[in-house]
């Protein structure tokens, strides 16, 4: 069995939950680049390829927490503070169900990445750390 609390696999969830669907809708941008007439191409390529950078990147650090990596806390913390004016955007924007469930994914994921069964698994006892 596993050492990885149940935090850590909920922050990991998390992440990649945000990564498939960054990916999924840098994917859709692409089909309707391809398939649609985009009135500035270039443009549309770009929020296409940004939106697949991004969900692989988020998916990788998903992957990185499942694992237990220590490198990966970091930018999932960024991730989930970047998350809150987005959903903040979207509300205001009319897209409360999307905006709302954003916000509360981010603040599941800001919850479980810093909470002490996490930091414990990830850094280990700090008290064993010589001070210097």
């Amino acid at each position: 069995m596993s050492n990885r609390p149940m935090t850590l696999t909920v922050a990991a969830a998390v992440m990649a939950l945000e990564g498939a669907t960054a990916l999924l809708l840098g994917g859709y941008a692409g089909v309707e680049t391809v398939i649609g007439r985009p009135s500035d191409l270039m443009s549309s390529i770009a929020v296409a390829a940004f939106g697949i950078i991004v969900g692989a990147g988020l998916l990788w650090v998903g992957w990185g927490l499942i694992r237990s990596e220590r490198w990966a806390r970091s930018p999932a913390v960024l991730t989930q503070i970047f998350a809150i004016p987005v959903s903040v955007t979207l509300i205001q924007s009319d897209q409360r169900a999307i905006g709302f469930s954003l916000i509360a994914l981010a603040v599941v994921g800001l919850v479980t990445l810093l909470s002490p069964p996490t930091t414990r698994v990830l850094y280990g006892d700090q008290e064993d750390q010589p001070s210097g």
